[in-house]
């Protein structure tokens, strides 16, 4: 299997390391949450199921109508 060959913990901590030299402390947790709201965005879009329920982003503000 090569998924099960490909995420061993060494493969998996090289990949984190790299990551973090390229974008430095600051912008990866920022870069991390941005891949994770892509998943879950391509999943929701592809899911045959209900709609999926969104959550607002903390970052943006609200309109609120003011």
């Amino acid at each position: 299997m090569i998924a099960h060959d490909i995420l061993q913990p060494t493969h998996l901590l090289l990949i984190l390391l790299a990551a973090l030299i390229v974008l430095g402390p600051k912008r990866l947790p920022d870069a991390s949450r941005a891949i994770g709201r892509s998943i879950r965005e391509f999943r929701s879009a592809t899911s045959l199921d209900a709609p999926a329920k969104t959550v607002a982003d903390s970052s943006e503000p609200a309109d609120r109508g003011t």
